[in-house]
Order: C-alpha cells, then sequence, then structure tokens
C-alpha cells in the first residue's frame, strides 16, 4: 500500500490465537529515597508462565499473542456528555463498547490538555518530566522531558509492536522520535474545518485551496484506518498501538450543519434542567452516590478575556447564572452552542464507529484492547483566537471561534465541581471505557478503584509482557508512579498506592484513600470524604484536622521530591519560572 492513496488492500482473516512463546523478563522497581538522586534496583524474575499469563489474565485463558492496543481521547469533554456516564448526547458505539466491557467510575486526569498527555503516554506526572510547572521551576506546555522520561511505544517496539499516532499530539518534540511509526499531527486546533499547520510523519502537509469537505475529527478517523489497513497488509504478524486523540469537542465549537442539527433545540431549557436530568441518570447507572454540586455563580472562566467578550456581542455569558434571568436571545445562544458541542461529541463517536468497523473488517477487534478517556473536565474558558470570530455567520461555522463556557461546562461536568484547570472533581474526572473481547471476561461492569492517566503505561506494558528498562543510554530511570490497572479490569477491586497528587496553575489536591485535600490558588485548603461527597459540598477539614494536615504534608513531601528530581535536569529544560510559562491568553 502506498501512504496517502485511495486504494487498500483489505485484510479479512482473523489472526490465529497461536504463536511463538515470549522470553522471559525482569519486573524491575526503582526506589528514590526522599529528596536524593540515589535509585536502588530490585529485581523479580518472571517466569515464562507468567508472562504469557500477563495477555490472559483477565479471562484465565491461554493467550500466546499480546493484545492490540488503542488508546483513544477526547478533549475538554465532560464526565457526564456520554450516553453510559449519564449524558443524552447519541454516542451508540461508545456505549456498545461500555456494555462489552467495562467503566471506571473514578478515573482522573491532570485538569489539562498537555500535562494529561505528556502523564498518559509517560507513566510520570507531568512535573516529573517537565511538562507543568513546579513551585520555583519551569516546566509547563513548553517543557522538555529528560532524555529518561520515554513513551510508550519506545517500551513497546522490542516486544515487537509497531505504533501509530492519529489526531492531537501536544507534547513535547517530534512524533516519531517518540518511538512512533507513522503519525498524523493536528497542529491546527483553531479551525476544524482546515488541515493548514497539520503534519505527516513530521511533515508539514501541502494543504489545496478548496479544503470543502474537510473536517478534523473525520481526517483522525480516515488517517487512523489507513494505518489499520496499512498493518493489516503489510505488518499483521506484529501487535499494534494506537493513539488516537481527538481534538473535538475543544473549542472552537466547530461542527458539521448536519450534526448541529440534531441537537439545535434540544438545550433550550438550560444548564440547571440538563445537570439534573444527567445527575438522575448517573444514579440510575450506579456511577454516583453523590449529591449534585451547587452551582458557583461567581465562578467563571479560569482567565479574563474581556475583550472576547466584547467580540462575541452580547448574548455571551461569563458566569452561570439562573437560566431564568437570560434573555430569549442569550438563551437560544447559549442553547445552539452546547448544541455544537453535543454535535462535536456525537461525530467523534461516529468516527470511532468506523475505526471499530476497521477492527473488525481485519480480524484484530477481538483482540484489540481498547481505551477512550478525556484529557480534562469540560472548559469554562471563554475567549477568541486564530481567525476572529464573526457575529453574523452561522453559529459553529468555520467563521466563528466559540466556546462552551462556565454554564454548561458545569452541565456537562455533572455531578462534580468546578471546570478544566481546576482540580476539583469536574476538573480532573473523566469517563474510562475498557473493553478487550478475547481478555476482558466482564461485560457492562463498573470499576470504582481511584485510577489516574499515569497508570495507563504500567496496564499496558504488563499486558504486552514488556518489562520496563532500568536505564536509558546510561541515565538511570526513576520510579515511575504508576499502578497496573490489570487487577482492576479482571473484578471490582480497589488498586492500593500511596496517593494520587494534582497540581496545575497554583490549583493543588491529593487523594489518599477516600479522602481528598484540594484548594484552589490562594484559597486555603479543604477536606472532603469521596465515599459519599465526590460533589466536595462537606469540608471536614474543621472537623478533622490531623487528617487534613497529614494529607497537606504529603502534598508538600511529594513536592519536594519531583522539585528535587526536577532539579537534577534543569540544565536540559531553562524555562521561565512557574506563573511566567504559557501566556495566559494561549491557556490550552
Amino acid at each position: 500500500m502506498t501512504r496517502g492513496s485511495s486504494r487498500f488492500f483489505e485484510f479479512t482473516q482473523a489472526r490465529p490465537l497461536g504463536g511463538a512463546s515470549q522470553p522471559c523478563g525482569f519486573s524491575i522497581r526503582l526506589d528514590q529515597s526522599p529528596g536524593t538522586a540515589t535509585f536502588i534496583p530490585t529485581m523479580r524474575l518472571l517466569s515464562l508462565p507468567l508472562l504469557l499469563a500477563a495477555t490472559a489474565v483477565l479471562t484465565g485463558a491461554a493467550a500466546p499473542r499480546p493484545p492490540n492496543v488503542i488508546v483513544m481521547m477526547s478533549d475538554d469533554s465532560g464526565y457526564s456528555d456520554l450516553g453510559c456516564f449519564g449524558g443524552e448526547i447519541a454516542t451508540p458505539h461508545l456505549d456498545a463498547l461500555a456494555r462489552g466491557g467495562v467503566r471506571f467510575t473514578q478515573f482522573y486526569n491532570t485538569a489539562r490538555c498537555w500535562p494529561s498527555r505528556s502523564a498518559l503516554l509517560s507513566g510520570y506526572y507531568a512535573q516529573q518530566i517537565h511538562r507543568d510547572a513546579l513551585p520555583g521551576l519551569g516546566g509547563g506546555g513548553q517543557g522538555v522531558r529528560q532524555s529518561w522520561a520515554r513513551l510508550l511505544p519506545d517500551y513497546l517496539k522490542p516486544a515487537g509492536y509497531r505504533s501509530y499516532h492519529s489526531g492531537k499530539w501536544h507534547i513535547d518534540g517530534p512524533v516519531l522520535a517518540g518511538g512512533f511509526d507513522r503519525s498524523l499531527d493536528m497542529r491546527n486546533q483553531g479551525n476544524f474545518f482546515s488541515a493548514k499547520g497539520n503534519s505527516i510523519d513530521d511533515v508539514p502537509v501541502k494543504v489545496p485551496a478548496d479544503e470543502k469537505g474537510y473536517y478534523a475529527t473525520i481526517a483522525t478517523a480516515d488517517h487512523a484506518i489507513d494505518c489499520l489497513k496499512d498493518h493489516a497488509a503489510n505488518h499483521a504478524d506484529k501487535p499494534f498501538f494506537h493513539y488516537v486523540p481527538f481534538i473535538a469537542p475543544h473549542f472552537p465549537l466547530h461542527a458539521l450543519p448536519e450534526d448541529i442539527a440534531k441537537y439545535r433545540d434540544k438545550y433550550l431549557a438550560g444548564w440547571e434542567a440538563l445537570r439534573a436530568s444527567r445527575h438522575a441518570r448517573q444514579k440510575e447507572l450506579g456511577l454516583t452516590n453523590t449529591t449534585l454540586s451547587a452551582v458557583e455563580p461567581e465562578v467563571g472562566p479560569p482567565y479574563a478575556f474581556p475583550d472576547a467578550i466584547a467580540k462575541l456581542g452580547p448574548n455571551e455569558v461569563n458566569r452561570p447564572l439562573p437560566w431564568d434571568s437570560l434573555t430569549a436571545e442569550q438563551r437560544r445562544f447559549q442553547a445552539t452552542k452546547m448544541a455544537i458541542h453535543a454535535a462535536m461529541v456525537d461525530r467523534m463517536d461516529a468516527e470511532i464507529g468506523r475505526i471499530i468497523a476497521q477492527l473488525k473488517a481485519m480480524g484484530a477487534y477481538e483482540n484489540t484492547l481498547i481505551l477512550f478517556a478525556s484529557d480534562n473536565g469540560a472548559s469554562a474558558e471563554i475567549m477568541v483566537r486564530d481567525g476572529g470570530h464573526d457575529q453574523q455567520a452561522e453559529m459553529g461555522s468555520a467563521a466563528t471561534y466559540l466556546c462552551l463556557g462556565p454554564g454548561f461546562s458545569n452541565a456537562a461536568n455533572t455531578p462534580h465541581r468546578r471546570h478544566k484547570t481546576w482540580v476539583h472533581e469536574g476538573g480532573i474526572s473523566t469517563p474510562l471505557i475498557a473493553h478487550w473481547p478475547a481478555g476482558l471476561a466482564a461485560k457492562g461492569e463498573l470499576r470504582r478503584t481511584p485510577a489516574h492517566v499515569i497508570d495507563i503505561v504500567p496496564t499496558v506494558l504488563e499486558l504486552a509482557g514488556v518489562t520496563k528498562p532500568t536505564d536509558w543510554k546510561g541515565q538511570p530511570i526513576p520510579a515511575a508512579p504508576g499502578k497496573s490497572l490489570v487487577a482492576a479490569l479482571k473484578s471490582d477491586v480497589t488498586i492500593e498506592r500511596p496517593s494520587l497528587w494534582w497540581l496545575h496553575e497554583e490549583n493543588k489536591a491529593i487523594r489518599v484513600g477516600d479522602f481528598k485535600l484540594v484548594a484552589a490558588k490562594g484559597d486555603a485548603w479543604a477536606l472532603y470524604d469521596l465515599s459519599n461527597d465526590r460533589a466536595e459540598q462537606f469540608d471536614l477539614s474543621a472537623k478533622m484536622p490531623e487528617k487534613a494536615k497529614a494529607l497537606a504534608d504529603l502534598w508538600q513531601q511529594q513536592t519536594d521530591e519531583f522539585i528535587a528530581l526536577a532539579k537534577l535536569t534543569i540544565p536540559e529544560n531553562p524555562r521561565p519560572k512557574a506563573g511566567k510559562g504559557p501566556a495566559k491568553k494561549k491557556a490550552k
């Protein structure tokens, strides 16, 4: 097959389950003493039966061939946007994956795009690898990973995997340098109707004068399907890893007219009604036992762009005001924005359906682990960038630049509190769907263990029978905080870990067990028991001061350890100090 051609060889025969045995490996753990750079390796020999069982541990059946893996990610979608997580948006393909697999109810991201993507593919908190800022140190969206901070494809390659990337990147360095064999890097995040600025295999694309018919979400799936067809035709003897990060439904809100039409009048009842209906559905599905978080009318976009409000006109509002306090024109404007958001999610699901159809056509569906998550919660941001905004143009068209805003963002994050960039539950909670017919016996079940995007790397490595190396080109690789979720895929168990930790733009949090300590920038710590209060409504810090202090001390200890690690490689990353990173007006 020739890349970029319109003709493909179709591979339709399923691969046999038999195959060559895999060699033995080592399980290696590196322990770091707090505040030091001393790494002590400990080794545990894995037997051949254990390595083979790694790919079949979920069903108990022998599976000599490791699974293919596809990780799909949406951008700025909320916890409740999918049908299988309580939403009314049509997502039949993702819902089917949920029915045939498992859903994690307490899966977390980092509250922002680039740190989540770096954490997902590296297995480290973004701050550990210079991809988000630490107090007094550089990092953030322009930070550069240490040379030992390899991405997942580098670890999979020695095991015979081919790796593909289709969609948004937003990680430092060229894509192919991260171990991928093919890539569509969608650098253009300001216009869903143009490929200008994108790259294929790290080479800028030549954009035709007439881009009629182009839409980024469809183009993402087109490239993914092209890679899969090429794999079936030319590399069918090898397993694959495919990273498919969609840009949808990130702003600007751009969607196909026929998709918008499905939802045009659906949200005229407003954001309070939508939150209530989604919360009721979540309770029916067993996804939550919490109350619905209170609306915070004083909390608007995380960045003040008054000029954007002026450009958007009188129908834009930057606070989640009572719906009945808005004018009829404002209600229609806001409802249409939500309709476009829904249309973008709907289209993403349809394109995921096309990718699934290709997996089935090439006989790879049964032995492919599909994971779906979001990079952060829904966004309250309001801004105008790139091509600007024409108030007279059809909403959702290329001439407009619209953002969801805090009202419907609040609804998208149901039942949780706050939005993207904050580390309250609304900013960091994501759906996680896991589906693998050949290896996952559970169908339609829930998994309630807390988990995080840092867990994807160790999970995939365990299932692939791959042992992470102890060093990279002579440099020791520090212990990573992520935990394998293989046991949780098998049954509803709790994955034990010391803590989960967050820091983004001075918003900070730590979770130990069911207790979470969280503070927005400039605010005091608040303590919540997430076993019955994921809405974060009942601050227990005054009633449990010792618990609050213990968690605050642990947060600081872990922060100090991350700073000590980052300081070892500052020359590799001479970036501005925290607070002087990416300009606020380039806040994505």
